[in-house]
């Protein structure tokens, strides 16, 4: 907002003084909304950014500048910008490579910098930025011969799980966390973003028929647990825990918060879970335990992914709207709610999402709840496509006027 001029802003208090005695004035101004207004820019397999790998710097920063202007413009009032997709990096880092969606070659300069220009755009226009992070997945293929040759996975071939034709990170190894979190750190030591985010990729997603080869480090370091899957979820809770601390000690203020899947458990498999029936449990088959994360207050904020509709049998928003609302109830954890603006208009989804207004229900639903503070869309592309209109009706049936996140 422009600054009001000397007159106005005279007059302006004149007129309130005349109107409203002593402090009440300040009572009946219009407030600044708070509420997080999110857009995830993803940038693995050019998913939103750059449109394709190789283009000049020039063109690349045009298209990221062009998310930003429509993420502004839209009312939105923060960026979670995918910094290092696949143990790589979108900055001149020291410990991984230059990312190969930017110029097509892994390790190869942009000749540009695109996370520092990406805070230094948005915070012009506004908004926040979260550097997102993918702490553990190393590519989408099996074959290190296509690695830089100086990419960690290379050097270290005892870090590395290949499960379900992708490459890991193995999170049982303490010194892969301690490693992806001096990568991770760095970033955040040399830019002033104003978040640090993870997405939902810890373990991998599972894969009928395939085991996920972690014998030896569980024999070395498992021995304390009466399971896998129980040495398993430390090793992520862990990394959360150590990163937390880390991002306080390099750049106190910033937040840091997780979108994980959606399901925490099912209630069939423990009573504390959602009414769902999801193939795919958090806590079972990533082991994430997000419902510790927020009970116990180790990150900002967290942003499930209620990628479903309202109805929706097997996991139905409502119902998990409801869910997550109380698991964050009375704590100092943020709950803001992912939700899928790319399912809107696309072919093969069920029919609620061929209506444009079902984003905009979702919106109506959560304000219900004061547990809700804000959304984060997925994602920018679809942001500025819009094929049928989803997110220009909850612009206009909720974004009226802009907002802050809250703080």
């Amino acid at each position: 907002m422009g600054q009001l001029s000397r007159r106005a802003f005279t007059l302006a208090a004149l007129s309130t003084l005349a109107t409203v005695p002593g402090a009440a004035a300040a009572d009946r101004r219009p407030r600044t909304a708070i509420e997080m207004r999110g857009v995830w820019l993803a940038t693995v397999s050019n998913r939103d950014w750059p449109s394709q790998p190789g283009l000049t710097a020039a063109a690349q920063r045009r298209e990221l500048v062009a998310l930003l202007d429509k993420a502004a413009r839209s009312r939105l009032n923060t960026v979670m910008f995918q910094v290092r997709p696949s143990a790589d990096a979108l900055w001149p880092s020291p410990y991984e490579p230059w990312s190969e969606y930017l110029t097509g070659t892994q390790g190869r300069s942009p000749g540009w910098d695109p996370l520092g220009t990406a805070v230094k755009e948005a915070h012009a226009r506004g908004l926040r930025l979260h550097a997102w992070f993918n702490p553990y997945r190393i590519a989408n293929h099996t074959d290190r011969g296509r690695l830089a040759p100086t990419h960690p996975a290379r050097k270290h071939r005892d870090w590395a799980v290949s499960y379900g034709g992708k490459l890991y990170y193995n999170p049982g190894l303490p010194q892969v966390r301690a490693f992806v979190q001096r990568a991770m750190l760095d970033a955040v030591a040399k830019y002033p973003v104003d978040g640090v985010h993870f997405d939902d990729y810890f373990y991998p997603y599972p894969v009928a028929g395939q085991t996920f080869d972690d014998d030896a480090a569980y024999d070395r370091y498992g021995g304390a647990f009466d399971s896998r899957a129980a040495w398993r979820r430390d090793n992520i809770d862990k990394l959360v825990k150590e990163m937390a601390a880390g991002i306080r000690r390099v750049r106190p203020g910033t937040r840091f918060g997780i979108s994980p899947f959606g399901v925490w458990r099912n209630a069939s498999r423990d009573p504390r879970g959602s009414d769902t029936r999801s193939g795919v449990q958090a806590y079972d088959d990533l082991y994430a335990d997000t419902r510790t994360w927020v009970r116990r207050h180790w990150i900002d904020y967290i942003v499930p992914q209620l990628y479903w509709n309202i109805g929706f049998a097997d996991a139905d928003y409502a119902k998990l709207v409801n869910w997550w609302a109380a698991v964050a109830q009375g704590g100092r954890t943020q709950l803001y709610i992912g939700e899928a603006l790319y399912k809107a208009g696309a072919a093969g989804q069920p029919s609620a999402w061929h209506d444009p207004v079902e984003l905009s229900r979702h919106l109506t639903l959560a304000a219900r709840h004061p547990q809700v503070r804000g959304h984060v869309f997925f994602a920018a592309k679809d942001v500025a496509a819009d094929p049928i209109g989803a997110m220009s009706r909850v612009i206009a049936d909720h974004y009226g006027r802009s907002a802050r996140p809250p703080r």
